[in-house]
């Protein structure tokens, strides 16, 4: 099971190709929305399939749920340290909670910054540049659930104040996030209303039509396939955030996919193999790029045929993903993560005071703590 974009299913389906060449097992893929993909219960996915694509967050109720199979393996220790050492950022550190292994990154991505190379000589690199082109009616900015959250997080990273990621503290000081959070406020008032439906996909659709004004989409996961000539009318260019801070794009929320394996699975040592497969370096910069897929691994990253294609998408982006800032992944983050952004969206709409947002969120955040282990909710390795 993976998630229905050309970037998450096409190169799925592509690979298995290959994989059934070399060994004559098939590998068939289903898909579900990007919301779906962010929401659904994992364990009923791993009921249902062998193989599945995860985001990071989940790693903490994958554990709790016993749902999914770890990964490392005896005898494939070399394997997993190339994996590890062609981390893009810490992607692949990410799928490790309470010392194994739950998934390898197959796709990498953060907050980027995305923008129209025909219609602006340069990217905004400054938050108060972006303000400007906002007030022109230029800028749109995704703010669906969970994506509001994802712009907080983002935005407090930058700024210095990290979220926490263990919820037996506040997820941020008061005067921090309410910084923060008038940050937001400031912007969404700018932006077209629509963004608060709006996810990264229909971004970057409004942004790529014929005719359209928007020019730059400041914090947005980057989908390589808009940075593709031809994809769509008007390509997209994607590079570094623009800061609002003063210590460069960094603090970015983590995104990315990874490749897990079912411990429901009837064919887990095939499933097993089919994962270190399609995360290694040569397959992830040769044919699971060439589909349209957006690699995990740092070989493609750096590789100059990779950027080509792409404009660079990857050269222009890496400082922004080595940056990035691991969201927390404890049993009970993932519903924390849409209340925090449903109270987010409603303090932007109905004009809450900054405090008691942050008061909200702070609630939420340590609610949201697992009652038996409240003290290692942010750990990993």
């Amino acid at each position: 099971m993976t998630w229905n974009h050309p970037r998450g299913y096409d190169p799925m389906v592509a690979c298995s190709s290959l994989w059934k060449q070399k060994t004559g097992i098939a590998v068939e893929w289903d898909k579900r929305s990007l919301q779906d993909f962010e929401s659904f219960p994992v364990e009923e996915l791993a009921r249902a399939y062998d193989l599945i694509v995860i985001d990071h967050p989940h790693v903490g109720q994958i554990t709790a749920e016993r749902c999914l199979e770890p990964l490392d393996v005896a005898g494939r220790e070399a394997e997993r340290a190339a994996l590890s050492s062609g981390s893009v950022g810490q992607s692949y550190p990410s799928y490790t909670w309470q010392g194994r292994q739950w998934a390898f990154p197959i796709d990498a991505a953060t907050q980027v910054q995305a923008w129209r190379p025909d219609a602006l000589g340069a990217p905004p690199s400054r938050w108060s540049e972006v303000l400007d082109l906002a007030r022109q009616a230029r800028v749109l900015l995704p703010l669906r659930p969970p994506h509001s959250m994802m712009v907080f997080f983002t935005l407090a990273g930058n700024l210095g104040h990290a979220c926490a990621t263990d919820p037996s503290n506040d997820l941020i000081d008061d005067e921090a996030g309410s910084e923060v959070f008038e940050t937001m406020r400031e912007i969404a008032a700018l932006v077209d209303p629509a963004c608060f439906e709006m996810d990264p996909i229909a971004v970057s659709e409004r942004m790529a039509q014929a005719g359209s004004p928007i020019v730059c989409a400041p914090l947005i996961y980057g989908y390589v396939s808009y940075a593709m000539a031809g994809f769509r009318p008007h390509r997209l260019a994607f590079g570094d955030i623009p800061v609002v801070g003063s210590s460069g794009p960094i603090g970015t929320a983590l995104g990315g996919t990874g490749i897990a394996v079912s411990a429901f699975s009837k064919a887990k040592e095939a499933a097993t193999d089919f994962a270190y497969w399609l995360a290694s370096g040569e397959v992830q910069r040769g044919p699971y790029a060439a589909a349209g897929g957006q690699p995990g691994h740092a070989a493609a990253w750096e590789d100059q045929a990779v950027n080509a294609a792409t404009g660079n998408f990857y050269r222009d982006t890496r400082a922004t993903l080595e940056g990035a800032w691991v969201r927390p992944r404890h049993d009970g983050y993932m519903a924390f993560q849409q209340a925090a952004s449903d109270r987010v969206n409603s303090g932007m709409t109905s004009g809450h005071r900054s405090s008691q947002v942050i008061a909200d969120l702070n609630r939420l955040f340590r609610q949201s703590a697992p009652a038996q282990a409240t003290g290692t909710a942010g750990g990993g390795a």
